[in-house]
């Protein structure tokens, strides 16, 4: 493993919530949500899937 990603998983950050930011910061671009979805990591991911047009099925 990395130093870079062995860093990033001492300190909590994982790949739910990594993507869960990004696609917030996308979508609302503010700070604060960013931080919200990525408490929220896969959770934000599967709903954000699941309620988007084109989400799962393409």
């Amino acid at each position: 493993m990395s130093s870079a990603s062995q860093s990033a998983a001492q300190a909590g950050i994982g790949l739910g919530s990594a993507i869960a930011v990004a696609i917030s910061w996308s979508i609302h671009k503010s700070i604060i949500w960013a931080i919200v979805h990525g408490f929220l990591g896969w959770f934000y991911v599967i709903w954000h899937a699941f309620t988007r047009p084109g989400g799962i099925a393409g």
